[in-house]
């Protein structure tokens, strides 16, 4: 279901004014931005050389490349979807020196469809061919009691990812095979990260917890994950199996293809129908211990590369990462592992439910420091979702792991928001 939004021509027609008298040989930004480095985000990563980091589609000014953009949202600005629209039908994009320097076209709205082009920032290519879009590198957070805003705190102003806690869930949504949808909290949520232009991810179509009751049919499974699709055309990202065995296993995995410990035909067939129904999503399977302990993930990549091999459209891996502030784990060992996960499966890395749990600030801010930087400067690690911020309501086995405490920024929380040049709480 597509939400439309009426444009305001009126501002749409001052801000083509103004963005006329800059697109000549200026580079000045003209929504007042003095970096010409970023949206804001503080996240940069240096150019190896190899075409994959820092710039994306065709945003080489030097080279006087240039590719037509669509649905470009100027940062700094809250223009909706339509605006959007309208605006990249209306005016030359990319090619202007502005655009260019300023990045605008990576960083915003973020569709483009590749001209001549050097270069991408994250996985997948066009949803005109069917494969998933482009998506920046973000630092995002998960709802708090199904909320995005959440006592007094604005999550826009300082996550730019949103992944639904719990409402994502396919039992939080159908209660049995044969009831209905309840789609509210979801409409919410997605409506919320639409509004505010930050990417919403999809937590999770299959798993072996919080599935709807009874006999659950491959009709179910594939009738939920196209209704969700239509609904919520613009999710960027999708954890489409969570938690593989040995760890959790629907109880209609027999069902949907079977094949648990042999071919995984039940985890290649969910694959296989999320991209027809979410061709421009990245999709994503998602497990924790497989970038902590040696043998999980090992197993995760044999996982990984056995539905693969058998057509399974895996975008991406996701390390839910839980177990990083186990005492007995390096961050030697962390860093191999994760790097042995990319480099076996040849698939980007996202960290999806990062949560260094302890009730002392100081010990906090270590891990933060330890971890953040390697995720940010890693340019296969495509995107990091912290698994919740206030403290006292994050999950039951991650109870310390909040960043805003007694209505207050823990250190860990102040350190972040000045590494991504965000606003401090």
């Amino acid at each position: 279901m597509m939400r439309s939004r009426t444009v305001p021509l009126t501002c749409l027609t001052i801000f083509l004014i103004a963005c006329s008298a800059c697109s000549d040989s200026s580079s000045e930004d003209p929504f007042g931005r003095d970096d010409a480095e970023g949206s804001g985000t503080g996240i940069s990563v240096e150019d190896d050389g190899s075409g994959d980091a820092g710039t994306t589609n065709g945003s080489s000014g030097s080279e006087g490349t240039s590719v037509e953009c669509t649905n470009v949202r100027p940062t700094g600005t809250m223009w909706d979807e339509a605006t959007c629209d309208q605006w990249a039908s209306e005016t030359p994009e990319c090619d202007q020196p502005w655009m260019v320097d300023n990045n605008y076209c990576n960083e915003s709205c973020g569709r483009c469809t590749p001209g001549a082009s050097t270069g991408s920032s994250s996985s997948g290519n066009s949803d005109v061919t069917g494969e998933p879009l482009e998506v920046n590198k973000f630092v995002g957070n998960i709802t708090t009691q199904n909320q995005a805003n959440t006592g007094g705190f604005n999550f826009a102003t300082h996550w730019d990812q949103l992944t639904p806690e719990n409402a994502g869930k396919w039992g939080s949504v159908q209660q049995s095979g044969s009831s209905g949808y309840n789609w509210n909290t979801l409409d919410a949520l997605y409506d919320y990260a639409e509004d505010n232009g930050i990417i919403f991810k999809q937590h999770a179509f299959v798993w072996g917890s919080q599935q709807p009751g009874g006999s659950i049919s491959e009709q179910n499974v594939r009738d939920w994950i196209s209704a969700f699709c239509e609904r919520y055309p613009n999710t960027k990202l999708i954890d489409v199996v969570n938690e593989p065995p040995p760890h959790t296993e629907p109880s209609y995995s027999g069902a949907i293809g079977g094949g648990t410990n042999g071919d995984w035909q039940w985890i290649t067939n969910s694959f296989i129908w999320a991209r027809e129904s979410c061709p421009g999503a990245i999709l994503i399977l998602n497990d924790y211990n497989n970038i902590e302990w040696a043998d999980q993930n090992q197993h995760f990549i044999d996982i990984t590369n056995t539905v693969l091999e058998n057509g399974g459209p895996i975008d991406a891996v996701g390390a839910q990462a839980h177990d990083l502030d186990h005492m007995s784990l390096t961050t030697t060992e962390m860093k191999r592992l994760v790097q042995k996960l990319h480099d076996d499966t040849g698939l980007d890395v996202y960290i999806t439910e990062y949560d260094p749990s302890t009730s002392d600030d100081n010990r906090q801010l270590a891990f933060y420091q330890d971890h953040i930087p390697y995720f940010l400067e890693t340019d296969f690690i495509k995107g990091v979702t912290i698994w919740g911020w206030i403290y006292g309501q994050t999950w039951s086995q991650a109870p310390e792991s909040g960043l805003i405490r007694n209505g207050n920024p823990r250190a860990a929380m102040t350190w972040l928001m000045q590494t991504l040049d965000r606003p401090e709480p």
